[in-house]
This record gives structure tokens, sequence and C-alpha cells, in this order.
């Protein structure tokens, strides 16, 4: 392989990095605009911000939402270098390529998913139960696009060509599943506390066990509860693959996290804390992909025998 070869790819790892990092304010952003009933700055338009691409004057609600909408744009144009950039710097069935097209194609449906709140007004102050399945569509794609930025940041570090999903040990399939659970959880409760604020501790444990409250409102007795419990079982498998580098990631974040968590829910969730506690849950995913990969790469796949008349091949599965 040329020099020059190396040395793009070993930039791509950093630009691939620098991705990945960019899309967390991009999120908390996005958690702004729920967070401050923006949603519905820009109207039921989109692309377009009240109907133009480039509002004049604008009022606060409008220049939030609408910087949401240049911070994606933005990112859109970094993760498409991203995908060129793969392609000239690796070769065929390299999976640096793979999951960085993967990468524009979650980014794209973020969009569309972002959209659809917007042209269903399902934004600002609404409390439908569709609401809260979108939501809920919107944040596992989010964290989908995460998880795949993950791996291609990782794999350019790691000078690794392929990765095979199945070689992911099924207890690491758990933690993901776990986690992406416990993050809807907490993404609904993030919305009630929005629509139904508490004005003390007090009022608020009334409200959350009223039989006339809603799921939204219930979620916050909930989620702590499921939250803590996952937490645990992360640490526990953590402390499993201490050969894994991100194992002693995925321990602090889960443990951070779990202390931020206590902090919103006794200071009543302020629109500070919640971000803090949004950024927290994206670490604790990216460090839990890191993780599953990591155990991957220790577990390859065996070899597959190929025989081809009295000569026994061993093929090396490709991504």
């Amino acid at each position: 392989m040329k020099p020059s070869s190396l040395l793009s790819q070993q930039w791509f790892g950093r630009f691939a990095t620098a991705v990945l990092l960019y899309n967390l304010p991009v999120i908390l952003w996005g958690a702004y605009v729920r967070a401050s009933f923006s949603g519905d700055g820009c109207g039921a338009n989109w692309p377009t911000c009240g109907g133009k691409f480039l509002p004049g004057q604008m009022s606060v609600p409008t220049a939030i939402e609408y910087t949401h909408r240049v911070m994606t744009g933005v990112d859109t144009v970094l993760v498409v270098a991203l995908v060129v950039w793969a392609f000239l710097a690796y070769p065929k069935r390299n999976s640096v390529r793979r999951y960085a097209v993967w990468s524009l194609i979650f980014l794209l449906i973020e969009a569309l998913l972002g959209a659809g709140l917007v042209l269903f007004r399902l934004v600002a102050k609404d409390q439908s139960a569709g609401r809260v399945w979108y939501l809920s569509a919107h944040l596992t794609n989010t964290m989908l696009l995460l998880a795949v930025l993950t791996i291609t940041a990782w794999l350019a570090y790691n000078n690794q060509g392929w990765l095979k999903l199945a070689a992911i040990p099924k207890r690491l399939w758990t933690a993901l599943a776990f986690t992406v659970f416990v993050s809807i959880t907490g993404a609904i409760t993030a919305l009630g506390d929005t629509l139904f604020p508490a004005a003390s501790l007090a009022s608020g444990m009334q409200q959350d066990f009223s039989a006339a409250a809603s799921i939204l409102v219930r979620l916050r007795v909930i989620h702590p509860v499921i939250a803590v419990a996952v937490a645990l079982y992360l640490v526990w498998l953590a402390s499993r693959e201490r050969a894994v580098k991100a194992s002693v990631w995925v321990i602090v974040c889960a443990i951070v996290q779990v202390g931020a968590g206590v902090l919103n829910f006794v200071l009543l969730a302020p629109l500070a804390m919640q971000l803090v506690h949004l950024l927290l849950a994206d670490l604790v995913w990216i460090a839990v992909v890191a993780l599953a990969i990591g155990c991957a790469s220790r577990n390859p796949v065996p070899l597959v025998p190929e025989i081809t008349g009295r000569t026994t091949v061993s093929v090396r599965p490709l991504a």
C-alpha cells in the first residue's frame, strides 16, 4: 500500500471521529428545539422555513429551529464527504466503505423523520400518542446513526478492513438492545417533563402516581428504575470485558449517567440538566457500541472451508 494511501486513511480516521463528535451538538440542539417549544418555529414548512430558504426577520423560536436545520445541513455535507473519502482511501469490500454509506443512509432517514415531525405538527405542545411513537422511531434512528459513525471511526483508527456483526457476542447484543430501550423511555420522560413540568418534588410525585396521569408523566417514576437496572447490567458486563479498552468508558459513563439522572430528578429536570443527561446517554451508547465491536474483533467468525478439487482452502470472510 502506498504511503500516501496510509496517510489518507490516518486522516480519514480523525475526520470520521470529528463527524461523530459533531453529531452530538446537533442532537443536543434538536433536544433544545423540543424543550423550548420551538419545533414549529418555521411553521409547517420543510425544507423551507416559513416558505423561504433564508428567512428575514426571525422570532426566537424561528431562529432556534432554523439553526437546527442549518446544523443538519452541515452534517449532511460532512457525511457525504465521509463517504467520498472512504471510497477514495479504501479498497472494494472494505467495511469502512460499507459503514460510511450506512451513515449517509441513516442521516437521510433522520432528515425525513425530522421533516415529518414538522409537517405532521408533532411539535411544540402536542401531546398525542402519535408524537410518542414518532419520537421513539426518531430516537432509534439517531442511535443507529451514531452507531455506524462510531463503527466507521473505530475501523479506521484500528486499521481493520472488515467487521462481521455476527461476531458480536449475544450478551453485547442484549446490552445494545437494553441501551436503546432505556434511551427511548428517557426521551419520552423528557417530553413529559417539558409538557407537564412539576412545581416541586412533592407535587411532581403526586402527578406521577395520579390515576389520571398521562403515560408521559408516569414514566418519570418508571424510567429511573429501568435506567438504574440497565446501568448495573452494563457495569457488570463491561467488568467482564476488561481486555477491551472501551469497557472502562462504559463503566465510567454508566456511573456518571446514573448520578446525572438522580440530579436531574431532584432538580425537577431543568433544561441544562436535560441536555447534560442526553449527552451522557449518547456517550454511554457510543461506548457500548465500541465495546461490542471491540469484542467482535477478538471473537472472529470461524473461517469457512471451501473445497476445490482435492485442495481445501480456508477463506476469510469479507465485509
